[in-house]
């Protein structure tokens, strides 16, 4: 039974008229017995409220000191985590061999971290924190501290730390590479993981494991709290929480079931198109939405779709009601405007990518738009449930389909959520170059001692498994940036002392560490300013390369002309005139294993047709006549004549990532089998390649050994690698992108890490970032591998239907052919006219 709160939170909740809830009070229990937890419950449960309780009734009424409390000699953590190894281990060391422990009873302020996934997150938690604080008459200070964080504060902040510290996992490794880190965390009681499934299987989730292998080591007593809506496996979650992995010592509590969401599918007029772009041409119809609500989030998937679907919704909205747009590209400030705006309800509508998918609480928000196939269930409820922030009321969301392929992806994720199926998330080893990375950061805080610092590692669940040997070649990368690169100065920045211990080699390479050190690693960006110098945001360098002045572009919802190129900024001004939309490039969001599979079940299942609209239905009808529909394990090839040329369309639902690369792959096959290929295209169902000479054999060209071959030299031979060893190469500290009083172009960053890449390619193919880079192009074309396991399959199961004409699921593959062809005035009409065309041969 749940003691009770102390009178002003209990007074609190009674005139706010709540009640506590189970999994507020189960956390409140977890918190007294002194025990981690992960909390996993519905968007608008209060799980923001849970996480925090415990840390309002401490600061309320602070408890009396103890020694298990309170700072004094520190102690093996894993004891204290409830994880008890072999009685002969030796206890954990501190790794900080040059720096006093706390002194007892010293006091510094800071007794919870709060971590985010974003920073918007960080200062929307602080906006619905200080209400309940200042409500109540508490006298606790809540600050954020972010990249965005001014540097003066910064500075204070490590002086006079308040006691609630809302921040990223970059800004937290930041303040652990300061020498006073230990008295800065050395009282700290708890440590709030919020959206946890935005970290764990990712670089920055790595970062921020070992950063709480170090808060643990330098608090042994903090407690570590989780909090998530949407993941499948809690127990997973649980060992990455825990130190060492040891999941039983986080205490899992489920959050109250809410309310059955409100989904539904927008159909205009009762027809999906057969091709089109996430939605676009229901434009109208979302403003009749925005116009019926309160207030309307629009998701779109991309950066760049949000620029086009908010230009096509300003287009349709004759009321003029109050729209704004919101995506990681935009500057600071307008982020903040557009945040304080929906806040405070001025606006009635606002688009936006995943920079708001997670958690940022507007309780105005009534509806939720998707513009285009969500790729995912677990997506698709994260974004659901930022609508309507009240457990007992359920969340309204319209999904609006840009094809039919898109409705089926559409359904078979609402179904999935109806049957409370979300998508599996997969955990890998800690990556090298973020160990790099830290390893960096603990010598900037002071000297550390070689074995306590892998005994500290360990207690990270991404390198629980590393042994001395893997640590030490770390190491001594970081020591000297490996055999190639030793005889340079510029790589040796650590050294080891004939103590034994380890220290930085000169304080010049803290201040490079400093300002460089980061997970987020986007491609090179160019700001974009006024003339007056107002920012507006920041563009890829590649797309800023194919502007000359005069041009015109959208971003940030308005048109902008470029006058000239200044430096590292692109200098614009307010246009009028036809402006084109802003691209990035990158990956897009990958279609998951589980959603790929219930559009395939959706399709062959036949009992399931009468849920679909008519024209879906009539499509998979005739599809099933003229060709084939593929059941769940088969790989359907169709090929066929159009217009003097041979196709062939590939139908596996891996992913649009995949079959970019398979596409690339096959056409090389057939150039070599003298099939004469022309091109390809893709989307996130199936690749479809075209030449001069048929395809009779398409078994030889997706033969399983394809990734075996073609693939490693496509690879290695494309940009991918050097991009991803770019990337490696500035998390792991090798190339700095800022010295002191400069920073460096994309451009030249680039160039640096190429000559470094190709010395490392000749004279040393073993080194590290070698090695992390091709561990990171295997994790970016994961969706590869799903089709490799695919193609292992097919080789008995694939059904080659061998066609006189187009066939129906083929059409919108076949109108991207024909938006490619095409010359870039066409107008819609002739597009439209083009499809139509295309239609009426597969199903006439």
């Amino acid at each position: 039974m749940t003691a009770p709160l102390p009178p002003v939170i209990a007074n609190w909740f009674a005139a706010k008229g709540w009640r506590l809830r189970r999994h507020q009070a189960e956390m409140l229990d977890a918190a007294r017995a002194g025990d981690h937890a992960l909390l996993v419950a519905a968007t608008g449960a209060g799980k923001t409220l849970a996480g925090f309780l415990p840390v309002l009734e401490e600061l309320a009424v602070p408890p009396k000191s103890s020694p298990e409390r309170g700072g004094g000699p520190l102690v093996d953590s894993r004891v204290v985590a409830g994880y008890r190894p072999d009685e002969s281990a030796p206890p954990l060391r501190h790794a900080l061999a040059g720096a006093p422990p706390p002194l007892a009873g010293e006091e510094t302020g800071l007794h919870t971290l709060y971590i985010s996934p974003l920073k918007a997150l960080a200062v929307d938690v602080r906006r619905n924190l200080l209400g309940p604080i200042d409500e109540m008459g508490l006298d606790i200070r809540v600050e954020t501290r972010t990249g965005d964080t001014p540097s003066d504060r910064k500075a204070r902040q490590r002086v006079r730390p308040p006691q609630i510290l809302l921040t990223t996992p970059e800004s937290l490794s930041l303040l652990l590479a300061h020498e006073d880190s230990v008295h800065l965390f050395a009282n700290l009681k708890t440590v709030i993981v919020d959206e946890i499934h935005a970290f764990a299987t990712q670089k920055r989730g790595d970062l921020l494991s070992l950063c709480l292998a170090r808060l643990q080591a330098i608090a042994p007593a903090m407690r570590r709290v989780g909090l998530t809506a949407t993941i499948a496996d809690p127990d997973a979650y649980r060992a990455w929480l825990a130190p060492w992995g040891d999941m039983d010592s986080v205490r899992l509590v489920a959050g109250e079931p809410g309310a059955e969401p409100d989904i539904e599918i927008l159909v205009p007029e009762g027809r999906v198109p057969w091709s089109g772009h996430s939605g676009r041409y229901a434009a109208g119809h979302v403003m009749e939405i925005i116009a019926a609500h309160q207030t309307t989030l629009i998701f779109c998937n991309t950066r760049s779709l949000a620029e086009l679907i908010f230009q096509d919704l300003w287009k349709a909205n004759a009321d003029q009601l109050p729209i704004g747009i919101h995506h990681g590209s935009l500057s600071v400030e307008a982020r903040r405007r557009v945040e304080e705006a929906m806040a405070t309800g001025k606006l009635r509508a606002l688009v936006a990518t995943a920079s708001l998918d997670l958690g940022v609480d507007w309780g105005n928000v009534d509806c939720v738009v998707q513009m285009g196939a969500p790729k995912g269930a677990s997506r698709l409820v994260q974004r659901i449930g930022r609508a309507n922030h009240r457990l007992d009321e359920p969340s309204k969301a319209i999904v609006v389909p840009g094809n039919r392929f898109e409705y089926l992806e559409a359904r078979a994720a609402l179904d999935a959520i109806a049957d409370g199926e979300l998508d599996q998330e997969v955990f890998r080893p800690g990556a090298m170059d973020v160990l790099a990375q830290h390893i960096m950061a603990c010598a900037c805080a002071a000297p550390f001692d070689e074995a306590a610092l892998l005994a500290e590692i360990q207690l990270a669940t991404p390198y629980s498994a590393l042994d001395a040997a893997q640590f030490e070649r770390v190491l001594h990368f970081v020591a000297n940036g490996g055999y190639a690169l030793k005889a340079y100065d510029k790589y040796s920045r650590i050294v080891r002392q004939a103590d034994g211990i380890w220290r930085v080699a000169h304080p010049q390479f803290i201040r490079q560490h400093r300002m460089n050190a980061g997970i987020i690693v986007d491609a090179p960006m160019i700001s974009l300013r006024f003339k007056n110098g107002r920012h507006l945001g920041q563009v890829e360098e590649y797309f800023a390369s194919t502007l000359m002045p005069g041009d015109a572009f959208y971003f940030a919802g308005m048109a902008v002309e470029v006058e000239r190129m200044k430096e590292h900024d692109l200098i614009v001004r307010a246009s009028t005139r036809p402006a084109r939309i802003i691209s990035y490039t990158g990956l897009r969001l990958a279609l998951t294993t589980n959603l790929a599979g219930r559009v395939r079940t959706l399709m062959h299942e036949r009992d399931q047709w009468h849920r679909f609209p008519d024209d879906v239905r009539e499509w998979l009808e005739i599809q099933a006549q003229r060709s084939a529909i593929p059941a769940p394990g088969d790989l359907l090839v169709e090929t066929f004549p159009h217009e003097g040329k041979h196709y062939m369309a590939v139908y596996s639902f891996e992913g649009w990532n995949a079959h970019q690369a398979m596409g690339m792959l096959v056409t090389r096959r057939m150039e070599d089998a003298g099939l004469k290929p022309l091109g390809f295209v893709a989307n996130d169902y199936a690749f479809l390649t075209y030449g001069l000479e048929p395809v009779t054999d398409p078994a030889a060209l997706l033969s399983p050994d394809i990734l075996d071959h073609e693939f490693v030299e496509w690879v290695e031979g494309s940009h991918m690698l050097k991009r991803a060893f770019r990337e490696v190469a500035i998390i792991g500290g090798l190339v700095e992108r800022q010295h002191p009083g400069q920073k460096k172009s994309g451009r030249q960053v680039t160039f640096s890490t190429d000559l470094i890449y190709d010395v490392l390619r000749k004279y040393e193919p073993d080194h590290l970032l070698l090695e992390a880079a091709w561990a990171d192009a295997r994790t970016r074309m994961a969706d590869v591998a799903r089709l490799g396991d695919l193609l292992d399959r097919a080789e008995d199961t694939m059904v080659h239907k061998v066609l006189e004409r187009v066939s129906p699921l083929a059409v919108p593959l076949m109108v991207i052919v024909g938006h490619e062809n095409v010359a870039r005035a066409a107008t819609e009409d002739e597009l439209l006219a083009m499809a139509e065309a295309l239609a009426d041969e597969a199903m006439g």
